[in-house]
């Protein structure tokens, strides 16, 4: 079995490639669906965070923004949050890869945010990286609901300069062109690894 790992900086269009890969049919283990579910009622990260944190959840599930007010910004915070979550993700990951083996799957994608800042590439045979100009990343970012430009420079600051995401890319999709380009690309790329067998 294939395995992509999928990534991209904060408005580099991961999530529309994510979507793409998902309409031919290839499996995608999506680590931010993974977090919102681990930090919702009843996720298996509600009690720690409250309890780093205490103060950010609320009816029994993480309250995002609270929590991103107590760790945005401050790397020791973001370093605890990051020693909760991430083992739980990986966890969710590994649950995820073992399905996809049991039902014979020959191509998965894992859709990661912080693949290659998190050591990600190591357990991927294909990093692909969604890339698109500064100012269309800008603009696309600023439109999301509450969303400023301190914000999107702490986002920004926390990843790996989308410059240095595409040198260690095995493949780089530009999203910044159109949606037929970028439709066009995952389709050659899927003929390709699936020719290769």
């Amino acid at each position: 079995m294939k395995i992509i790992g999928l990534t991209g900086g904060i408005g580099m269009g991961k999530s529309t490639a994510s979507a793409m890969f998902r309409r031919h049919r290839v499996p995608i283990f999506d680590a931010d669906q993974a977090v919102h579910e681990l930090q919702a009622v009843g996720g298996r990260a509600v009690r720690p965070i409250e309890a780093a944190f205490p103060g950010t959840t609320r009816g029994g599930a993480v309250d995002r923004e609270a929590l991103r007010r107590a760790a945005l910004g401050n790397p020791a915070a973001l370093k605890v949050l990051e020693r909760i979550v991430h083992p739980l993700v990986r966890d969710a990951e590994k649950r995820f890869l073992a399905a996809a083996r049991r039902a014979g799957k020959s191509l998965v994608v894992l859709d990661i945010p912080l693949l290659l800042e998190t050591g990600g590439e190591k357990r991927v045979d294909l990093v692909v990286v969604v890339s698109a100009p500064a100012a269309v990343q800008a603009a696309r970012v600023m439109r999301r609901p509450g969303m400023t430009r301190e914000r999107l420079a702490a986002i920004r600051a926390r990843q790996m300069p989308d410059a240095e995401k595409r040198r260690r890319a095995d493949v780089v999709m530009h999203s910044g062109l159109s949606r037929h380009f970028a439709v066009a690309a995952i389709r050659r790329l899927l003929r390709r690894l699936r020719e290769a067998g």
